[in-house]
C-alpha cells in the first residue's frame, strides 16, 4: 500500500473514532445552552434553539416575569402580563396592602383602602395600641386611649405589677400596691426567703427567719453537709458533724480502705490497715 493512501485511511479512521466524542461534546453544549435559555441567563444563544425549545424558553421567561411582578421586584415588566394576570396581580397587591395595614406594617398605603377596610385597619391599630399599653410596651400611645380604655389599662397594669411583686419578678413598683397587696407581697417574699435558706440557695437572709424556720434551715444545712461528707465532696465540713456521725463516717471509710486493699481496686492506704486485716490481705504460711 502506498504511503499516501495509508495516510488517508489512517486519517479517516481517526476522524471516525473521534466522532462520538465530538458528538457528545456538541450535545452537552447544546443541552447547557438550552438550560441557560430556560433560566434566562446572558449565556443563552437563542439562535441555537429549536422551535420547541424557543417556545419553552419564552414560557419560562413569562413565568419568571409573573413571579417578579408578584414579588414586587424591579425586574417586573407589567406590559408583558396578560389581562387575567394583571387582574390577579392587582387583587394580590390589594390584599397584601390590606394585610400590611391591618398588621401595622410600614408598607401600608392607607390611600388604597376602601372605607370599610380603612375602618377595620383603624380598629386593628387601636387594639394593638391598647394591648401595648396594657403590657407596658414601648409603642403605647396613651393619648389615643378612650376614657374607658385608659381605666382598663390602669387596672391591668396594677394587676400585672401586683403579680410581679408577688412572684419576686422585676420590675416591681411597691408604690402602686394596695394595702392588701402589700401584705400579700410581704408574705410571699418571706416564704421565698425561707425556701431559699432551707434549700441552701444564694438569696437567703437568715435574719428574716422565724425561730421555727431557722431550726428547719439549720437541720437542712446539717443534712446537706452530712451527705457531702459521705460522698467525699470538697464542701464537707467535718467540724459540723456530731460525734456519732463522725464515728460512722470513720468506720465506713476504714471499711472502704480495707476493701480496696483486699481487692486491689480503689485507693488503698496500707498505713491504716490493722494487724488482723493485714493478715487477711497478706496471709502468712
Amino acid at each position: 500500500m502506498k504511503p499516501g493512501l495509508r495516510l488517508v485511511l489512517c486519517t479517516q479512521v481517526a476522524c471516525l473514532s473521534l466522532w462520538p466524542i465530538l458528538a457528545f461534546a456538541q450535545s452537552t453544549d447544546l443541552s447547557r445552552n438550552e438550560e441557560n435559555c430556560q433560566a434566562g441567563t446572558e449565556a443563552c444563544d437563542q439562535a441555537r434553539l429549536s422551535a420547541q425549545q424557543l417556545a419553552e424558553a419564552a414560557l419560562a421567561s413569562h413565568r419568571r416575569n409573573v413571579a417578579n411582578c408578584r414579588n414586587h421586584y424591579d425586574s417586573c415588566d407589567r406590559s408583558r402580563l396578560s389581562e387575567p394576570e394583571r387582574v390577579a396581580l392587582a387583587v394580590a397587591d390589594h390584599q397584601r396592602n390590606v394585610s400590611d395595614c391591618n398588621d401595622g406594617m410600614l408598607a401600608c398605603d392607607q390611600s388604597k383602602l376602601t372605607p370599610a377596610e380603612a375602618r377595620a385597619s383603624s380598629a386593628a391599630e387601636r387594639e394593638r395600641n391598647l394591648a401595648a399599653c396594657q403590657n407596658g410596651g414601648g409603642s403605647c400611645d396613651a393619648s389615643k386611649l378612650s376614657a374607658s380604655e385608659a381605666e382598663a389599662v390602669d387596672k391591668t397594669r396594677q394587676q400585672l405589677n401586683a403579680s410581679d411583686c408577688k412572684d419576686g419578678s422585676a420590675p416591681c413598683n411597691y408604690s402602686q400596691l394596695t394595702p392588701s397587696q402589700t401584705k400579700e407581697v410581704a408574705a410571699g417574699e418571706h416564704r421565698r426567703n425561707a425556701q431559699n435558706c432551707e434549700n441552701g440557695w444564694d438569696e437567703c437572709d437568715h435574719s428574716k427567719l422565724t425561730p421555727r424556720e431557722a431550726t428547719q434551715t439549720s437541720y437542712a444545712e446539717h443534712q446537706r453537709n452530712l451527705m457531702a461528707c459521705k460522698n467525699g465532696e470538697a464542701t464537707c465540713d467535718y467540724a459540723d458533724l456530731t460525734i456519732p456521725e463522725a464515728k460512722a463516717l470513720a468506720d465506713a471509710e476504714h471499711k472502704r480502705n480495707y476493701t480496696a486493699c483486699l481487692s486491689g481496686h480503689g485507693y488503698c492506704d496500707p498505713a491504716r490497715i490493722t494487724v488482723e486485716e493485714d493478715g487477711t490481705i497478706h496471709p502468712r504460711y
